[in-house]
């Protein structure tokens, strides 16, 4: 997942001043920080990640019950809750076609699950069932790992919907550790997300009314990422390396490669993304 983001929660937190509404007791998944909060943590504690939709009110009454048992288990598990209409490539990962949806993950492997509705009392025997499971086979207890004060800092200002502070924490970081991955790419997130919001919404109506205008096009770029249409991103600036060349090129070839570096190297449409600028290079 490194290098990964999920624009639409970003965006969506800029925008509202607030990091989503996920069940309380639970913490709210994003492809950013998946790996963390699901993956990592499963080491320690059972994650119980809850696949559901703010539009479903089995979802919404299953996340309060959820919820309500992680905070009275007081850390024996972790509840991650994953908004599949804010972030729908981590139900994608999860292989999931319905909501609600449940999965319980140790040691970062899949362990058990169920779909749809369930009694508050099944639920907890599910619990209970995990917990018997995985007792002893973990490392347990709260999250061990030693958070550097800066770091820690600089995930605050990115809480808070303080995008330049956090910025600024996470490129000091940087200066002192150049290959830190998580201050690389919360830097780089971070920049598109700014440069993205300051482009006039008609951005994409007037890059396609003058197609060869170089800069009309990297911002149209910019807000179809943020808008999640990211091959349609890429296929403009792709066609727009095609009909130039010398410093023009290269300007159009530079922003594209920075939105490929936006996301996972594995990601489809990146590759693809990729393959369609190495034939319009070469």
């Amino acid at each position: 997942m490194a290098g990964a983001v999920d624009l639409s929660a970003l965006k969506q937190r800029a925008s509202s001043g607030e990091g989503g509404s996920a069940p309380a007791g639970g913490v709210d998944v994003t492809e950013a920080n998946l790996e963390a909060e699901v993956l990592v943590r499963s080491n320690q504690v059972p994650v119980v990640v809850l696949l559901w939709s703010p539009r479903s009110d089995a979802s919404v009454q299953l996340g309060q019950t959820l919820g309500q048992f992680a905070q009275s288990d007081g850390g024996k598990w972790s509840l991650a809750t994953v908004n599949v209409d804010a972030a729908p490539r981590v139900a994608q990962m999860f292989g999931v076609q319905a909501v609600p949806t449940v999965i319980a993950v140790a040691a970062g492997q899949p362990l058990a699950s169920f779909a749809g509705p369930q009694p508050a009392e099944q639920v907890r025997a599910w619990i209970n069932s995990l917990l018997n499971a995985t007792a002893g086979k973990l490392q347990g207890g709260p999250a061990e790992e030693q958070v550097d004060p800066e770091l820690a800092q600089a995930r605050a200002h990115l809480d808070a919907g303080d995008f330049e502070a956090a910025r600024q924490a996470y490129q000091k970081i940087l200066d002192n550790n150049p290959g830190h991955p998580e201050a690389k790419a919360a830097v780089r997130q971070i920049t598109f997300l700014q440069r993205a919001q300051a482009h006039p919404p008609g951005a994409i109506l007037a890059a396609d009314a003058a197609p060869d205008n170089i800069d009309l096009a990297l911002a149209a770029a910019d807000v179809e990422i943020m808008q999640q249409q990211v091959s349609a991103a890429f296929d403009r600036l792709i066609e727009l390396v095609k009909r130039t060349s010398g410093d023009d090129r290269t300007k159009v070839r530079t922003r594209l490669v920075e939105l490929f570096d936006l996301f996972d190297p594995s990601d489809p449409e990146v590759i693809a993304g990729r393959r369609k600028l190495a034939n319009a290079l070469y």
